[in-house]
């Protein structure tokens, strides 16, 4: 009985080791199930739909952030992706935007591997849409809407200036206000002793005024809204208002015992900061004697002064480390910040956000803060690592432009209200102390100390809007 089991078992086992070794029958269904090896099958597959399956790089990888570095090569990388599933997978991709948006709210899905292993599902190939017969162009319909779809072009700011001017003895002074653009594309500049005005449409330069004379200098200047007078802050005291048009002086107002250094228009009132530690506003259209109003809050010297867009507030920055919001009816402050380090005298209204005021501190601040003067509460911050010498809103984006001092003397573009640097600009070799925006809003004007003047295109252009109707405005109505 021993025996024979053994006679029976030994056979099986001899035959399952000589199957190891047969070579694999192929039928109608396939390979059999005995084999030793698994063979991919390439003779039905589909490489238009599995090729397709292969996965994407991540965008939270290392080229991902390269792409993002890189917004021109990115699109184009995109668009690309999109002709080869046009023209090779037969989709119908006509918008590069619909397919961003797809893949930023489509789920993951599981991937399949590029090789299959077994019988190969029944999957209908996607034809590739079809051309006119008339046209020339070797693409198909979708391909051809998908080159023609708008985009957003790429932001793209020059980091060299588009114009640079000598500026002989542009001092290099922290409290001072020497260069102002007017509304009629003229530049002004207070040099030692002298005015000049640079017309940006003829290139023409003029000397308006010299107070060498007195032996004085000019230690600020401010273009009126209109654009045909300037004021000439002293370095006596007293403030002397030109007429452009004839190169005459019109008024001469006292009233300060030390320099000017900062001057701001509304209409025909003109606001003066001192290091008298006062500032003093004045109807430019009255004799000059009279004194109308005498604004006492400041501590120590007033370097900057801005009224707001709707011209009901002025901001006044000094050395005193505190920024002071004034109205119309009041001859003391309505607010007072005092989280500045350093001496305030870069101040900017936003002309977007109703309230909104930004401000810089000195060297031993260098912070941008943002204020809601509407409410009395502070609003953001960023430190930006140098001293903070002025500021200034786009006319026509919610973006600024601040310039610095010790230790970069750099300009930076900001975005507002994430406070991303849009862009870093250098090229002056001293603190870059001036700052003045063109009549259009698009570019800006800088001095330093190293007696240049830079001029930059860093804002965007002006976006068309469309007309807002008013239920108030009778041309409404009219048909």
């Amino acid at each position: 009985m021993f025996d024979q089991g053994i006679n029976v078992l030994q056979p099986k086992k001899l035959h399952v080791q000589r199957n190891l070794f047969k070579t694999p029958r192929f039928g109608d269904r396939g390979i059999v199930e005995n084999f030793d090896r698994y063979i991919p099958r390439r003779a039905g597959n589909n490489w238009e739909t599995t090729f397709g399956t292969i996965q994407e790089v991540s965008q939270g990888g290392s080229s991902g952030k390269k792409s993002r570095d890189n917004g021109e090569a990115s699109r184009d990388s995109s668009v690309y992706n999109c002709l080869l599933k046009n023209e090779l997978l037969g989709e119908s991709i006509e918008n590069i935007k619909m397919q961003c948006d797809e893949r930023q709210t489509m789920t993951p899905i599981k991937t399949r591997k590029l090789f299959q292993y077994g019988t190969p599902k029944n999957e209908n190939t996607p034809q590739k849409h079809p051309t006119s017969p008339y046209s020339v162009s070797p693409l198909s319909q979708s391909s051809q809407r998908l080159l023609r779809s708008p985009h957003k072009a790429t932001r793209k700011i020059s980091r060299i200036p588009f114009k640079v001017l000598d500026a002989p003895e542009l001092q290099d002074d922290f409290y001072l206000n020497l260069v102002d653009w007017s509304v009629q594309n003229v530049l002004s500049v207070g040099l030692g002793s002298c005015v000049y005005l640079w017309s940006a449409c003829t290139s023409q330069v003029t000397r308006l005024c010299d107070l060498s004379g007195d032996n004085n200098a000019v230690t600020s200047v401010a273009w009126s809204e209109r654009g045909h007078l300037v004021a000439v802050g002293t370095h006596l005291g007293y403030v002397t208002v030109w007429d452009v048009a004839v190169n005459k002086q019109v008024n001469k107002l006292m009233g300060h015992s030390a320099r000017v250094g900062a001057l701001a228009w509304n209409g025909d009132v003109l606001s003066s900061g001192s290091r008298d530690r006062f500032i003093l506003q004045r109807d430019t259209r009255t004799p000059p004697s009279i004194i109308e109003r005498k604004l006492v809050g400041h501590r120590q010297e007033v370097c900057g002064l801005k009224w707001s867009p709707d011209k009901q507030y002025l901001a006044s920055g000094g050395n005193d480390n505190r920024l002071h919001v004034w109205n119309m009816q009041s001859l003391s402050s309505v607010q007072t910040y005092t989280d500045h380090l350093a001496a305030v005298k870069a101040i900017a209204w936003s002309p977007h956000h109703h309230g909104l005021l930004a401000s810089g501190g000195g060297t031993a601040d260098r912070c941008i803060r943002f204020w809601n003067t509407l409410t009395g509460q502070p609003m953001q911050c960023v430190d930006t690592g140098s001293q903070v010498c002025n500021l200034a809103w786009s006319k026509h984006s919610s973006e600024l432009v601040s310039t610095h001092g010790y230790s970069q003397n750099q300009i930076l573009v900001w975005k507002y209200p994430s406070l991303t640097q849009v862009a870093k600009l250098t090229g002056h070799s001293y603190r870059v102390l001036y700052l003045a925006l063109s009549p259009d809003g698009e570019a800006i004007v800088t001095g330093a100390g190293d007696e240049t003047l830079r001029f930059w295109n860093v804002f965007s252009k002006a976006q068309s809007q469309k007309e807002t109707r008013s239920v108030l405005s009778l041309y409404t109505g009219i048909r």
